[in-house]
Order: structure tokens, then C-alpha cells, then sequence
């Protein structure tokens, strides 16, 4: 039990990253403090593009990474390597001077691809520490984990900045600061357990240095290949692609429509924290919703009501609005996630399922690509950031039309038939 308690709190660790500096603090910063002086429009562009960067240096490396992890030894040393990429980048804002975009924008984008890199090698340790048996329950842990850590030191940065000098502190940019170093010590502090108590087997195969980026583009064709001749699984990869596209970029880009919008910081960091706390108990209800409707109809439930909160962004003029939008986008984050996996189980080879997660995971790192860097240019080239929310509207329902031609019973039997012919193949090689 200590070597799973030890696994699920690197996601501890690491969620305060993901709460604090990307969905939070960043972008609240980024516009009012080392943006300052700029058109609102200008700095949602350079936040669009980071994100966007952050996502395709990310995406590129998955491969390789990807395979180092699969037939490597070196999971912990690369883990971190990651991690402490994340932890030094995410400590440096603290010392970023007003003004500084450029610099802000450089240690994010580093600090971002530590926090998506380590998570390739935090995800591959799983197999080391939980049976087959136990593997949902580790997983799930390892999930609620995330959540409440990620979630109380973001409470406490709120309740930092909103009263400053109850904790010594001159004043809110003071405490945001602050915050950022409190993110790096938080996650240096609990990622000391994976290091000390999981244990790494040794691979008899593993591989470094041109032969890992050999191996692993060669993964990715491989998968690519199985994939295109499973034309419900291609059909539901290009579907998902695009809507979770959309959800992230609600998730990174929220806060800054917000402040675009003249609201004010403490109220948008107050409902990304109302958000964060709906999610956990959210998902677990969308879970039922997908037993008795099907995860397709959970889908489609959750895409609708993202439709609708980019409708309603588009004319929102009280801060009140935007507390009942977090609200709503809480419940249905989690679900949109775990009913797409869900999904995506059903019609994908079952005794290939490790190498088709991986694709899927793979493409999951694209995510955050097209939405930040199409509320980006509509923002700059309209003028009006209302323009930008709307526009992430595409990516739903193009998305949701893209994913109403996957047929479930359909891609079940395909997929079965292909693990067959794969068991039949095998057989007569004996």
C-alpha cells in the first residue's frame, strides 16, 4: 500500500501546477501584471499561442517518450528530469519583473512541457505498483488525489491573495507571487515518495538515443496503421480530438475571457475554484449516467452543455453569470473525459487495448492546440474577445457531428473480428 500511496501523490504534487499556474494564477497575471499596458486582445493572443506551443512541443515528443517508457529502465530518472523542469520553471515566475511578458511566457511554456512530460512516466510507473486487479481502483486514486491536492493549495493562493496581509504579505501581486514559489515547493515536496518507495524493474530491452526515436515513430506508425483500417475507431479519434480541444481551451482560457471582459481576478480565481471541487463528485455522477444512456448519450449530453456555456459566455456581462458558468462546466468536465475513455474501451481490440491507449493518449496531447490559438487570432483580429468564446463553439460541434457517425455495436464488432484474425494469425506461426 505504501508504493501506491507514493504513486498517487506525484498527481498531489503535480495537480497544484495544473490548478494554481495554468487554469489560475498564470493567466490572471499574464494580463494585468506582466501584460501591462497591452490590449486585452494582444495578451489572449500570447496566452493562446503559449498554450498552443506548450501543446505541440509536447505532442512531438510523446513518441519518443512514449517509447522510452515502454521499453525502457530509466522511467524514475526521466520522471525527474521532468519534474524538476516543472519545479525550477514554475519557482522562476516568483522572480519575473512587470512587464516581462516575453520572459513569463518562456518559463511557462518550459514549465508546461515539464508538467505534460513527467505525466508520460508517472502514467507507465502504474503497471509497477498495482495488479491488473487493482488497476481502476490505483488509477481512480490516483485521480481524486490530484483533484484535492491540486484543489486545497489553490484555496489557499485564493484566500492568499484575497487577504494579503493576514499572511504577511504587502499586497495581491505579492501573494500571487508567492504562490507560484508555493507551487514548486509543493510539488518537489510530494513527489519525494515516488522516488524513494516505487520501485522501477529492470527492462531487458531497454533503449536510449536514436534507438528510442526510432522505436517510437515506429510505435506510432504501427498503431496508426491498426487504426485506419478500424474506421469507427479513426471516425471517434478525429471526433475526440476535436471537442476535447475545446475543453481544454475552456479550462486554460477561462479565466482570461473573464478578465478580458473587465471582471474582477478574485471573482474568475474563486469560481475556478468552485469548478475544481464540482468536478470529482460530477464525473463520478456522469459515470452513472453513462451505465443507464450509454457513454455516446453522455457524451453528446456534456458537449450540448458545453455549447451552451460558450452561447452564454458570448453574452455574459455580470460576474454572477460567470460563477453559474463554473458551476455547470464543472459538471460535465469529469464526464466528458471518463465517458470518452469509456467509449473509446468499447470499440478498440481488446488484447491490444495497452497499444491503442497509448495512441489515445498520444493524441490527447494535441489537445489545447487549435482552441487557444483560435481564441488567440479571432480576439486580435475582431477586437472583441466575446468573438473568441464563440468561436471555441466549432470545435463542439464539429466534434459532436464527427462523433454522431461512431457506431458502438459496429466498432465492438470490428474490433473483435481484428483481434481474431490477429489470434488466428498467431496460431498458425506455431
Amino acid at each position: 500500500m505504501k508504493k501506491i500511496i507514493s504513486w498517487a501523490l506525484y498527481d498531489w504534487a503535480n495537480s497544484a501546477f495544473a490548478t494554481t499556474v495554468m487554469a489560475g494564477f498564470f493567466p490572471v497575471f499574464f494580463k494585468q501584471y506582466w501584460s501591462t499596458g497591452r490590449e486585452v486582445t494582444v495578451s489572449t493572443f500570447h496566452l493562446g499561442a503559449a498554450n498552443s506551443i506548450a501543446s505541440i512541443a509536447i505532442a512531438l515528443l510523446a513518441p519518443v517518450l512514449g517509447a522510452i517508457a515502454d521499453k525502457g529502465s530509466s522511467k524514475k530518472k526521466f520522471l525527474l528530469f521532468f519534474a524538476v523542469m516543472g519545479i525550477v520553471m514554475s519557482g522562476s515566475l516568483y522572480f519575473v519583473e512587470k512587464g516581462r511578458w516575453e520572459l513569463a511566457i518562456l518559463l511557462y511554456v518550459i514549465a508546461t512541457i515539464g508538467f505534460s512530460g513527467g505525466n508520460i512516466f508517472y502514467d507507465s510507473l502504474l503497471i509497477t505498483v498495482a495488479p491488473e486487479k487493482k488497476m481502476d481502483f490505483v488509477s481512480a486514486l490516483g485521480f481524486s488525489f490530484g483533484y484535492l491536492g491540486g484543489g486545497l493549495l489553490f484555496a489557499l493562493n485564493v484566500i492568499m491573495t484575497l487577504m494579503p496581509q493576514r499572511f504577511g504579505l504587502v499586497d495581491a501581486a505579492q501573494a500571487v507571487r508567492v504562490s507560484f514559489l508555493s507551487v514548486a515547493l509543493w510539488w518537489a515536496l510530494f513527489s519525494i515518495p515516488i522516488f524513494l518507495f516505487v520501485d522501477e524493474p529492470v527492462s531487458r530491452t531497454d533503449i536510449k538515443g536514436h534507438a528510442a526515436i526510432t522505436e517510437g515513430f515506429r510505435q506510432f506508425m504501427t498503431s496508426l496503421h491498426k487504426i485506419r483500417r478500424l474506421r469507427i475507431v479513426l471516425l471517434f479519434l478525429i471526433g475526440y480530438w476535436l471537442y476535447i480541444d475545446g475543453v481544454d481551451t475552456i479550462i486554460r482560457m477561462a479565466v482570461d475571457y473573464g478578465l478580458s471582459l473587465g471582471f474582477s481576478s478574485e471573482s474568475l480565481l474563486t469560481a475556478l475554484l468552485i469548478t475544481q471541487f464540482v468536478g470529482f463528485p460530477a464525473a463520478i455522477a456522469f459515470g452513472k449516467i453513462g451505465e443507464r444512456l450509454g457513454p455516446k448519450t453522455g457524451i453528446f449530453i456534456a458537449l450540448s452543455v458545453y455549447l451552451g456555456v460558450t452561447v452564454w459566455a458570448y453574452f455574459m456581462n455580470k460576474q454572477s453569470e460567470f460563477y453559474i458558468l463554473a458551476i455547470v462546466v464543472g459538471l460535465v468536465q469529469g464526464g466528458v473525459q471518463s465517458l470518452s475513455r469509456s467509449l473509446y474501451a468499447r470499440i478498440i481490440p481488446p488484447q491490444q487495448a495497452a497499444e491503442f491507449f497509448g495512441f489515445y493518449n498520444l493524441l490527447g496531447k494535441f489537445a489545447a492546440v487549435i482552441g487557444p490559438m483560435l481564441m488567440g487570432w479571432i480576439s486580435l483580429l475582431g477586437g472583441d474577445p466575446r468573438y473568441s468564446i464563440l468561436s471555441v463553439s466549432l470545435l463542439f460541434i464539429c466534434g459532436g457531428a464527427v462523433l454522431y457517425f461512431v457506431d458502438e455495436k459496429e466498432g465492438h464488432r470490428l474490433a473483435v473480428e481484428l483481434d481474431n484474425a490477429r489470434s488466428k494469425t498467431a496460431r498458425s506461426r506455431i
